[in-house]
This record gives C-alpha cells, sequence and structure tokens, in this order.
C-alpha cells in the first residue's frame, strides 16, 4: 500500500515515492475525510515489531510521551499506547480527527500541521508519522518537530506498503495502477536524505513483514481510500475499483472468503541531538 495522510497543505514538499504537480499533491492531501470512516476501517495497522523498533532509543524511560503527527484516524496512536506509552495526536483534517477521537476518546488530540504543532518545546520524548511524512514541506517540518522534541529524542517515519514480491500482489499493483512499489520505495533517494537536518543524527531504517486477513471487498474498500482514486472522477474511480474487483475474483489467492495480504512496514528514525 503506498504512503497516505494528509499530514499537512503540500507546498514546496518532495513526495517520498516520486513528484507531482502542486495542484494535484495539494488535492490528493486534502482528499482524505471524505473516506475517514473507511480509511479507520480498511488502513492495516502497524506491526508492534515495527513501532517498537521506532522507539527504541527512547525505550528506557519511565514515561515516554509520543507525539503522533499526522495522525489521520489513529491507526498508528493505537500501537503506541498498546505499548503502554502516552500518545497525544495532531492532525489538520476534521474529519479525521473526530474519526479518532471516536475510536481512540481518551487520547488528547489537536488541530495542526507538521509545520506548525500545537505544542511547546521540548514536550515529547519521540514524534511518530504513520503514511504521512511525504506530504509534508519536509525542512519546515523538521525544525517544527525538532523544536517540539527534547534532546535526545526520536523521530520516526513509517510506512505499510502491499508487498508487490508477490505475484498476486503485482497483479493487484497493476489492476489499480495507483499502488506504490516497495522496491521503488526501496531504492528511492529520499530514504536516505529525509531526515537531513542539522537537528537530527544516527538515522536508521529497517523493514517489518506482516500480514492482515482481508476479503476481496475489504482490500477493494481500501483501495478506495487511496489519494489517486479519491481525487478521480465518479465513473474511472468506478472502472479501476470493479477491474481491482474483477481481479481479486479472478485470483485462486483471493477469489473467496478471507485470505492473508502480504505487507510491508518500512521506518525511519533519528535522534534529536
Amino acid at each position: 500500500m503506498p504512503p497516505e495522510s494528509n499530514g499537512s497543505r503540500p507546498t514546496a514538499s518532495r513526495d517520498y515515492l516520486g513528484s507531482a504537480d502542486p495542484t494535484e499533491r495539494e488535492r490528493r492531501a486534502e482528499s482524505f475525510g471524505a473516506s475517514a470512516a473507511a480509511y479507520a476501517a480498511f488502513r492495516p495497522s502497524y506491526p508492534e515489531a515495527a513501532v517498537r523498533w521506532a522507539l527504541e532509543p527512547v525505550a528506557g524511560d519511565d514515561v515516554v510521551r509520543v507525539l503522533d503527527l499526522a495522525a489521520g484516524t489513529g491507526k498508528l496512536t493505537e500501537v503506541i499506547r498498546g505499548l503502554g506509552m502516552e500518545a497525544v495526536a495532531v492532525e489538520p483534517d476534521a474529519a479525521m480527527l473526530t474519526e479518532l477521537s471516536r475510536r481512540l476518546p481518551d487520547v488528547p488530540a489537536f488541530t495542526g500541521t507538521a509545520e506548525e504543532i500545537p505544542a511547546p518545546d521540548g514536550a515529547f520524548d519521540a514524534v511518530v508519522v504513520g503514511q504521512a511524512f511525504h506530504w509534508f514541506d519536509r525542512d519546515r517540518a523538521l525544525a517544527e518537530i525538532a523544536r517540539v522534541l527534547r534532546p535526545g529524542g526520536v523521530l520516526a517515519a513509517l510506512w505499510n506498503l502491499h508487498d508487490d514480491g508477490v505475484a498476486w500482489v503485482a497483479g493487484l499493483n497493476a489492476a489499480a495502477q495507483a499502488l506504490g512499489s516497495v522496491r521503488e520505495t526501496r531504492e528511492s533517494p529520499m530514504r536516505q536524505e529525509l531526515f537531513e537536518h542539522v537537528a537530527f543524527a544516527d538515522q536508521a531504517s529497517a523493514e517489518f513483514g506482516f500480514h492482515e486477513r482481508r476479503t476481496s471487498e475489504q482490500v477493494v474498500g481500501m483501495l478506495g481510500t487511496h489519494s489517486r482514486i479519491l481525487v478521480m472522477d465518479e465513473v474511472d474511480r468506478t472502472q479501476v475499483l470493479a477491474r481491482v474487483r474483477g481481479y481479486l475474483r479472478a485470483r485462486p489467492e483471493t477469489s473467496t472468503g478471507e485470505f492473508d495480504v502480504p505487507l510491508v512496514t518500512i521506518a525511519l528514525r533519528a535522534v534529536r541531538v
């Protein structure tokens, strides 16, 4: 699955998986709120091992206070809470934030962007970003994230992608014509320079494979929350999703009942100096 969620209003930001027209980027970044309930229902969570790795530099603290930035509907927030850490969510889209608060009513949740975080200096031990860093104005966001992190705190970004090293998943990508490639993400120069900033050091990366059980209709529902599909006109969107549905029904691996969807979480982290 490609990087998603709308972390901020993109300006001169570089896309982690490529570039797009600024107007198109803005349309895509602002498209998620209309599908907030579907996003919460169909998007995958994050493997606990990936989140533990991301937060490893601060794991020894008695209390770890984590900001989930561009938190969307709280997929990553929920995992952080499950690890026994304090979580605060910041998200620019009102509908996404409402869905997060409905699902996680005890999590403090605030409207804000990566470039203007509503928090005091040094407020957090960690800042995590799920499916969203590619939307940020990178330099402005890194400066602001550094401001709200304490020295020695950690910044981590995670992306879930379908593992297109599996034959039927590669076919799904082709049918959808809208999915990011694990191979392209691994080879992207942005992976090496994403956190390059005077305030951060010790960048590291890791990958975590996992599976989620889904039906073909749930996979179609997930694809319907992807920004490239959300901004299509109704006719084109209907055609793409019908093509995907037909592909899944024709494959023996996915034709009936539930099946394992293979995913890869790509995680990056760096430490605030």
